[in-house]
């Protein structure tokens, strides 16, 4: 592939503002609408806001960590900026697609890329109950809470919730538990990409539970469905030695 137009987007952080003035400086650059390439400067946090704002155009983003984490991004390095992006390789992704119905009867809709996650809002824990496909699975969980996780996500929260770590082309979602208290004995399924998944809270006027897409939170959820979204593609640029696949293999060797 063969960018001409780069744009570049930084988080607020005092690294990430410096590298943004320096590369404007040194490459041509237009504004993102006008973009056939974003350069991300940022973690990935900065990354996740970066796909979000441009879910409607299917634009390549290339990230550069300048903060903390870094899983979604290549090397900071200020040479070759283009010849590095004419390298690249592209991994696609598909989000998540949430549909939450609160108890007042609302619905609400959004996209996630990492996970979309079940939390509980009081000190009481919550009991939710799982369906695949239509079929109860886990008829009651008594825990924190549960989410369902892109393969791009597997390495996000739910590394955190003890969730396993999957290659992208695994085709498959995560789904893990948070803190689950009963059944004590289970820890998850990995699910095919294309699994419908619903949970249904219980008791939910008296422990009530939140839902998030990422950065949407839904407050007082009575139930919640979550399947990918394969009519939006997202498409992250990464350097041909650290590309996105190999990163998700060698985060399974890591001790």
């Amino acid at each position: 592939m063969a960018f001409a137009k780069v744009a570049f987007a930084a988080s607020d952080a005092e690294e990430a503002q410096a590298a943004l003035k320096t590369l404007r400086a040194r490459y041509p650059n237009v504004e993102p609408e006008e973009a056939d390439v974003i350069v991300a400067l940022g973690g990935d946090g900065l990354m996740l806001e970066t796909l979000h704002r441009r879910l409607g155009r299917a634009v390549p983003i290339y990230g550069m960590n300048r903060g903390t984490v870094g899983f979604l991004m290549n090397e900071y390095r200020e040479d070759d900026l283009m010849e590095r992006l004419n390298a690249a390789r592209r991994a696609d992704l598909h989000p998540l697609q949430m549909q939450a119905e609160t108890m007042d009867g609302k619905r609400h809709e959004a996209l996630a890329i990492n996970e979309v996650s079940l939390l509980r809002e009081t000190r009481l824990a919550a009991k939710i109950r799982i369906l695949v496909d239509g079929r109860v699975r886990i008829p009651e969980l008594f825990c924190d809470g549960v989410l369902v996780a892109t393969p791009a996500g597997s390495t996000a929260y739910n590394l955190s919730a003890h969730g396993p770590i999957v290659p992208l082309q695994a085709g498959v979602l995560c789904l893990t538990p948070i803190s689950a208290f009963r059944p004590r004995r289970w820890h998850g399924a990995l699910l095919p990409q294309n699994a419908a998944v619903r949970f249904e809270v219980l008791e939910c006027a008296k422990r009530p539970v939140s839902a998030v897409a990422d950065f949407t939170e839904v407050r007082d959820v009575a139930a919640v469905d979550v399947r990918q979204e394969d009519s939006v593609t997202l498409n992250l640029l990464f350097d041909p030695e650290h590309d996105l696949e190999e990163r998700i293999l060698t985060e399974q060797f890591t001790p």
